[in-house]
């Protein structure tokens, strides 16, 4: 007969994303997650695999948990240039916010620190900025169309741009102590949106 797990997979995965995410894959040991779950070492590797298997789990997981609230966020009906701007505000702010800021995202310090020698994490850091490019180009499109966004923009490039300030705004975010940085690109990057 089999035996039945003693802890919830779905708990575990969670606490081991918060730990991943809090201190960086390798930076993070198996006996850091197994004291940290609470769980042992071979119940771990039955369940989840090895630390990399387990960290790119944590990584979906941590992506699956954001991108709908982003999808929501953008396609609201309506204006689509305040959803658009409030979603780059919001980066800004989780990056200067004290309790979010020395974190960062996931997705970002993934792209830092595994995805030039790790394809498995490069590939899903790229699937993540491709899913947030689209539903940025999507909602300027719809701006465009709109008519809140002036017609010799491209909506293509801005998104392109949002992108890569919005990841930016993390690095810097999470590197210094200094808010205004942060706030002040953001809020100069929206005036492309004019």
């Amino acid at each position: 007969m089999a035996r039945t797990k003693e802890f919830d997979p779905d708990a575990a995965l969670q606490s081991a994303l918060e730990l991943f995410w809090r201190r960086g894959y390798e930076a993070t040991s198996m006996t850091d997650l197994v004291e940290h779950l609470g769980v042992g070492r071979a119940s771990i590797y039955a369940t989840f695999g090895n630390k990399h298997e387990l960290y790119l789990k944590a990584l979906d997981r941590y992506q699956q948990a954001r991108n709908p609230q982003l999808l929501r966020e953008l396609s609201q009906p309506g204006p689509a240039l305040p959803a658009v701007r409030a979603v780059v505000r919001r980066f800004a702010t989780e990056a200067t916010t004290e309790g979010r800021r020395l974190s960062g995202c996931f997705v970002t310090n993934t792209a830092a620190e595994l995805a030039p020698h790790d394809t498995a994490a490069a590939r899903r850091v790229e699937h993540n900025w491709d899913h947030l490019e689209t539903l940025l180009h999507s909602a300027l499109v719809r701006a465009q169309a709109q008519g809140e966004l002036p017609a010799g923009r491209n909506p293509l490039t801005l998104a392109r741009m949002l992108l890569v300030l919005m990841q930016g705004l993390r690095v810097v975010g999470k590197a210094s102590a200094d808010p205004a940085r942060v706030q002040d690109a953001a809020e100069q990057a929206l005036t492309l949106l004019d």
